[in-house]
């Protein structure tokens, strides 16, 4: 597509009334370079433009398909700080997630986001038009997802957001929606922003240098961009707020303090075997460390603090820099040549906090036996800040490391007079190093056998299996020396590593030939390329040398092509029908998947104001190179062995009855990715209008569902185990292929027992999501009070079911809370006013209730004990502008106006040290931002 080439424009006053409302300039900046700026009564004559959910140019601001439009002045005027920010703020984005608030996730230095609660691998992410690369790590460790904290917000020109199922113009992935990331492309002369922000309550602070700088030859042939923008930031610890610095003093049950130096056994339950009565440890955790009480907990004291939950961190540290340049040169009249080049470096820190570091004699001796008691024991230590020596936990904390390229070159131009030409060669690179701090297994027990357990006595006289000590419990209950901690804990990285490249050609005709309705266009697009996605953690997390701490390997690569073909036809004036069809292959492990989708849309407008829309189509995601490739990784759980009960004169409807050693029978599992996975397929559709009753005044409604069939989930153990037994016992032929694969997957030893189930993935869940979205925006001027304009969209799920397997319950994730603790409704909304040389904006995010702790741990729901729902959160942004001289922008914003913090939930435990659901809420609290923007050379 021409980056030149414009067409006759189209006038429609519902146009006229969206394209007001978006040109609007919010901050009143003197630095809008673009189209945007157009005066209100230049809107009726609008070019031919590139949209998110079409490849054809077209003069119609709203189409078949609704898209969401987030400007720079948006993002600057509502307050976000980050790409990340903008979209988890989106009212289409009601799905929580899991982020810097989750402890020890697999993914907790990446950023992310869920469209209408769907799988957050089911966005498409492009930038510019071409797809972002995949972060190299596993969201919750198995799911190929985008980081999107590394793209630079002061570069960054405008954000579509487009819901649906998209997969006939965009391909894999485009099953919730596309996100069109579109950056700054032009600039006159030289911007310097600086900003800086702080947490009223501490920790976050953080500043960001953005310069940009556009450039150009004299005779307007070579024009050019390039940016730099680094950030740092503080991190937030969970001590810096009330909620999260001690266990819950709000909760149905009395705080009670970690157990932090804890003997146990499993028939006398609690031994207090300190004789300094915890004297020696009183400085752990600044100085909270002391003796502490479980009423019903053996002789119930142990040493514990009440504040051992505040050290973690709920945000992430953060450094980033990210270089961005974009050229042009035009060749001749008909050819351009263009390159875009955007370069990011970050690096998060963050500590998992003190439920994750600790050592026990659990992990390498089970029980150990200790005669002098005549009983069977274990041993539970934290480690402290004080044993870290100075800095604490600072000293143990992991960091994420992450390099990634997107480069892109090509052509475009016209040729024939009508049809434009885009040839384009990108490439994107994603490598991340991950440095964790580990404790060293060997090391580590040793050294408290040395200084603790002492030499092993033997084996016990009950069972002759566990071995005896006679611990030094008085060494237990002390401080560690700082050189004998560094000594046994550590640092190991794993490094992982993405790529991308692809080849696209299209070719588009915006006056293919007339109708009755206007000019026929048409686009053409072919594409190849290839991908590649490994990840080698450090050797130690595979063979036992690190303790605790377990990961998963694997790597693999393939190849693909695909063709897009799309067509719009205005069939006469009120009707325009759009179509596109695609065909897209991937080659892996020597077998060729492919997909062919299509969609169909049509526009009606029967009269100027109104258009009616509706669209239909197919979706999917290809298998990724993680579910394909994914190395094998063990795991422990329970199975119905109902071969053995069956035995036993219990079958399949009466296991309730067998015996507990077959009923629950214990098993080492092993999983592993799938070459011969297939696509997740999807059906979706959308209905709706868009109406605009008066002059700048929009307002849309949109119906949109989906029909997902095929996801990829690991296969159930208690199926396998039930098809083991099918077969064993005849009901199915034992030499059919099935009977063989499910024989091959259950192992049992030489009792007949089950000892190991091998589990890969599959595809075989079904989702079903309903959903509504609405959006209203007005603008007015007055001639004494300045402009208005006012924005808001809503987004509703109505139906959201899944089915796990076949023959599963269906489960409602709307109304069931034990399986999802979503919000159904979110909403937000803006109010800004400009008036010379003074703006500011208030803006509103909102969501309805979310079912509360009680509800989300029973599969009784909302009839479960304490059970019930938390009222809806809302919280307000405010920014105010003032531009002194032209060149010269200050700004001051407040986000979280009012303080506003999670709702009270009552029903957690008094042993929760995080009273509140952090995929929904945050305890960041108030935030203050200062920001100057300047520009050299403007007039």
């Amino acid at each position: 597509m021409s980056r030149r080439k414009t067409a006759s424009p189209t006038r429609s006053r519902l146009s006229t009334a969206l394209f007001a409302a978006l040109a609007l300039p919010l901050a009143g900046s003197a630095f809008a370079q673009d189209a945007a700026t157009t005066a209100p009564d230049d809107a009726k004559t609008l070019d031919k433009v590139v949209v998110t959910g079409s490849l054809i140019p077209t003069s119609q601001i709203e189409t078949a398909t609704p898209v969401l439009t987030i400007t720079a002045e948006d993002i600057q005027a509502r307050g976000f700080n980050s790409v990340t920010d903008v979209l988890q703020k989106s009212s289409f984005a009601t799905g929580g997630i899991q982020g810097a608030q989750t402890s020890a996730s697999f993914t907790q230095g990446a950023e992310t986001l869920s469209l209408f609660g769907l799988d957050p691998g089911y966005v498409k992410y492009l930038i510019d038009g071409r797809p972002m690369a995949n972060y190299p790590a596993l969201y919750n460790g198995s799911s190929t997802f985008n980081n999107i904290s590394g793209i630079p917000v002061d570069l960054v020109d405008r954000i579509e957001i487009l819901p649906g199922g998209q997969s006939s113009l965009y391909g894999s992935d485009a099953i919730a929606g596309v996100i069109n990331i579109i950056l700054k492309k032009r600039m006159d002369g030289t911007v310097l922003n600086v900003r800086g922000g702080w947490y009223a309550h501490g920790g976050g602070a953080s500043t960001r240098v953005t310069l940009s700088h556009g450039f150009g030859s004299d005779d307007g042939r070579f024009n050019g961009l390039f940016g730099l923008q680094h950030q740092e930031r503080d991190p937030i610890w969970g001590y810096q707020r009330d909620r999260t610095k001690q266990f819950n003093v709000n909760g149905y049950s009395a705080p009670l303090a970690s157990r932090d130096y804890l003997v146990f056994s499993p028939f006398t339950s609690y031994k207090f075997m300190d004789p300094a009565n915890c004297a020696n440890v009183t400085s752990g955790f600044g100085g909270t460390e002391g003796l502490q009480t479980r009423p019903g907990f053996g002789d119930e004291n142990y040493c514990g603090s009440m504040f051992t939950p505040g050290y973690r961190t709920i945000m992430n540290e953060k450094k980033s820099t990210q270089v961005y340049s974009h050229a042009t040169f035009d060749i001749n009249d008909n050819a351009q040549l263009y390159g875009d080049v955007l370069l990011n470096q970050e690096k998060t820190s963050y500590h998992v906090g003190s439920n994750f570091t600790w050592w026990g004699t659990s992990v390498k001796w089970g029980y150990f036996y200790d005669p002098d008691l005549d009983d069977f024991l274990n041993l539970q230590r934290a480690f402290t800040p004080e044993d870290m020596g100075p800095g604490g936990f600072r000293n143990t904390m992991s960091n994420d490391k992450s390099k990634s390229y997107a480069v892109t070159f090509g052509v475009d131009g016209t040729f024939g007079g009508e049809w434009d030409y885009d040839i384009g060669f990108t490439r994107t690179q994603y490598d991340l190093d991950e440095t964790s701090w580990v404790r060293f297994a060997g090391p580590m027990d040793d050294y408290f056998q040395d200084h603790v357990l002492g030499p092993q006595l033997g084996l016990d006289p009950y069972y002759g299996a566990y071995p005896v000590f006679q611990p030094n419990y008085g060494a237990f209950y002390t401080i560690m020396p700082v050189e004998d901690f560094r000594s046994i804990t550590g640092f190991a990285t794993s490094k992982s590593k993405t790529s991308d490249n692809m080849l696209r050609a299209q070719v588009t005709n915006s006056a293919l030939f007339s109708l009755p309705g206007g000019d026929a266009g048409i686009a053409i697009a072919l594409e190849g390329g290839s991908q590649k996605w490994d990840y080698s953690p450090a050797p130690g997390f595979l063979n036992g040398d690190i303790w605790g701490q377990t990961s998963v390997a694997g790597g693999g690569d393939r190849t693909r092509y695909a063709g897009t073909a799309e067509i719009r036809l205005p069939v006469w004036d009120m009707l325009t029908v759009t179509a596109s069809g695609r065909y897209d292959a991937f080659k892996a492990a020597g077998n060729t998947v492919s997909k062919p989708t299509y969609s169909l849309g049509l526009e009606f407008r029967p009269i100027d104001t109104l258009l009616l829309r509706g669209k239909y189509g197919t979706a999917f995601k290809a298998p990724t190179l993680s579910d394909m490739f994914m190395g094998e990784s063990g795991y422990y759980s329970s199975v119905v062995d109902y071969y053995q009960c069956s035995l036993a004169g219990f079958g399949p409807d009466a296991v309730e009855n067998c015996p507990n050693q077959f009923s629950s029978r214990q098993f080492f599992g092993t999983q592993s990715g799938n070459p011969d996975l297939d696509p997740i397929n999807a059906k979706v559709w959308s209905a709706g209008a868009v109406w605009s009753p008066v002059e700048r005044m929009s307002i849309s409604v949109d119906y949109l569902h989906w029909d997902i069939d095929d996801e990829v989930t690991q296969q159930s153990a208690n199926a396998l185990s039930l098809q083991d037994y099918r077969c064993r016992t005849g009901i199915d032929d034992i030499n059919s292929a099935l009977c063989q694969a499910a024989l091959s997957q259950v192992t049992r030893n030489a009792q007949g027992f089950i000892t190991e189930i091998f589990t890969q993935k599959i595809n075989v869940s079904n989702e079903t999501l309903n959903a509504v979205t609405l959006a209203a925006t007005y603008q007015w001027d007055t001639a004494n009070l300045g402009s208005f304009l006012a924005r808001s969209s809503f987004t509703e799920n109505l139906k959201h079911e899944y089915q796990q397997y076949a023959g599963d319950p269906i489960i409602d994730l709307i109304n069931d809370p034990y399986w999802s603790s979503d919000p159904v409704r979110k909403a937000d909304a803006s109010l800004s006013w400009t008036k010379s040389q003074f703006n500011t904006t208030l803006y509103a995010n909102w969501f309805a209730f979310t079912p509360n702790y009680a509800a989300q741990i029973t599969d009784k729901g909302y009839g479960g004990n304490r059970a019930g729902k938390g009222p809806s959160h809302i919280s307000w942004n405010l920014s105010l502008g003032y531009n002194p001289i032209p060149q010269l922008q200050l700004s001051f914003m407040v986000n979280n106006l009012f303080d506003k913090m999670p709702p009270m939930d009552w029903s957690y435990p008094g042993t929760s040290g995080a009273p509140y659901n952090g995929n929904n809420y945050d305890v960041y609290g108030r935030a203050y931002y200062m920001e100057a923007k300047y520009m050299f050379g403007a007039k």
